[in-house]
């Protein structure tokens, strides 16, 4: 294994624990919101994608951004493969496609990410169905669904927009939550969103610039 490929295996080994631990003891009520908790998004309008942005209600929100140096071509294609987004987030344990072609409008794909055990649900796996509601290739994608385990429901909102800039391409997210679980602990379940949303742009940002990256 690479030198690159051992960073990355550490950065997305640590991201999964952050991320499914606070899951079980923020959302399914085992805990209060962990000490430096996230704040909202940061001021300003909502990321958009056609005209259509997040959830303008939802009160768990949260929006980063990053610069990536590589090709436009390589940051979209590499976020658009949904079968391959396993080989670059350990999070995301698995990812199908429910149509087939090139990623548009109404396109569908399920996915899932591992919960560790908890007294609080007998569920091992967080299923997460995802529709695109609109798509600009290369500019922006927004998409939405259900992410369902025993004792918990979250409707999600996502957005994504893609611009070039000197050296790479500026990469901004935003997403909402609302649900039962999360709207009862805003704080902790702002929180995962952001450690959710920070992970999957380092990752991203270190798949596009790697040369270890097969396919891309």
């Amino acid at each position: 294994m690479s030198a690159t490929r051992r960073t990355r295996a550490r950065s997305t080994g640590a991201r999964a624990a952050l991320v499914t631990v606070p899951l079980v003891l923020g959302l399914l009520g085992s805990a209060a919101a962990p000490a430096g908790a996230a704040v909202p998004a940061r001021p300003g309008a909502s990321l958009t994608c056609r005209g259509a942005g997040v959830d303008p209600d939802a009160r768990v929100r949260y929006r980063t951004e990053a610069v990536i140096h590589a090709p436009l071509r390589t940051v979209w294609r590499i976020q658009t493969d949904i079968a391959r987004w396993p080989s670059w987030q350990t999070p995301v344990a698995t990812a199908e496609r429910l149509d087939h072609g090139p990623l548009r409008r109404g396109s569908a794909f399920h996915w899932t990410t591992p919960l560790p055990p908890s007294p609080a649900t007998t569920a091992t796996t967080l299923d997460i169905t995802s529709t695109v509601r609109q798509l600009r290739p290369g500019s922006c994608i927004r998409w939405t669904g259900p992410a369902d385990a025993e004792g918990l429901h979250i409707d999600g909102v996502h957005v994504w927009n893609f611009t070039p800039v000197d050296g790479g391409v500026l990469v901004r997210t935003e997403e909402t939550h609302t649900g039962p679980q999360v709207d009862a602990a805003v704080p902790a379940a702002t929180e995962i969103l952001r450690q959710g949303l920070e992970g999957w742009l380092h990752d991203l940002k270190a798949a596009a610039e790697s040369r270890d990256t097969p396919g891309y």
